[in-house]
Parts: structure tokens; sequence; C-alpha cells
């Protein structure tokens, strides 16, 4: 009976605690950090008017496979954003950009990948250049 009740507190044991781990999201020690950077163009895109780190610049970041936005945060005054308290898992960050082709008015995403592979990590993005 002992032996039994022992059994079965140690396979309920590891059902819970393998249950708990979590995927990609708040409640970890490590972040992800970046710059944005701008270039700002006439309205035809053949003359660069401006080129600088981007200030109060929106940007997000997509947990895993969530469907919308998990988080907006604005860039400093020189450009960098960072999202912290993050665990382990694949990551999207973006921001918007006016479109350099012309084929369409409304902003479209500079969308960077970003995976942190450990606990407490600071992972750095490649930069987000956008078009103003």
């Amino acid at each position: 009976m002992k032996k039994t009740l022992f059994v079965s507190l140690a396979l309920l044991a590891i059902i819970v605690l393998s249950s708990c781990e979590k995927g990609p999201g708040e409640g970890g020690n490590s972040s992800i950090y970046g710059k944005v950077f701008v270039k700002d163009y006439n309205n035809t895109f053949t003359v660069l008017e401006d080129e600088y780190y981007g200030q109060d610049i929106d940007v997000y970041i997509i947990y895993g496979d969530d469907k919308t936005f998990s988080e907006r945060i604005r860039s400093n005054y020189n450009g960098v954003y960072e999202f912290k308290y993050l665990r382990p898992g694949k990551y999207h960050v973006y921001a918007y950009s006016k479109d350099s082709t012309l084929q369409t008015n409304a902003l479209i995403p500079i969308i960077k990948d970003i995976e942190i592979t450990d606990k407490n990590q600071s992972v750095e993005t490649p930069e987000i250049i956008i078009f103003k």
C-alpha cells in the first residue's frame, strides 16, 4: 500500500513539474534590447534629408506564436529600447516604417526575429531601420 502511494505521488510530482515549463513571455530574467535608426527621405524617396537614431518610436514585441503584439514600448532619446523580464523562447520585435517602394501609403512592419536560449540573457536585436 505504501509503495503504491509513493509511486502515485512520484508520478503526480513528475506530471506537475513537467507541465510548469512556460514558453516565451514575461516572468523571466532575460531581456531583448536594440536601437531604431531613422532614414528621413522626401515624399518621393529620391532625396535622403536626414539620418538619426529615432526617439519616441513605438517598438512592439510578440511572444512566441501569439497573434497580436504582446507589449509596446517607446525608444528613448537615442533610439534605444529594451524589453525586460522575458523567459527563454522565440520573439518577434518590430517597428513601423513608410514603404520606400511607394506601393502603399500604409506603414509596414520592419520585423526582427530573436531567440532567447537561456535564463539571464541579454540579447541584442539587429538595428531596426525605418523610413520617414
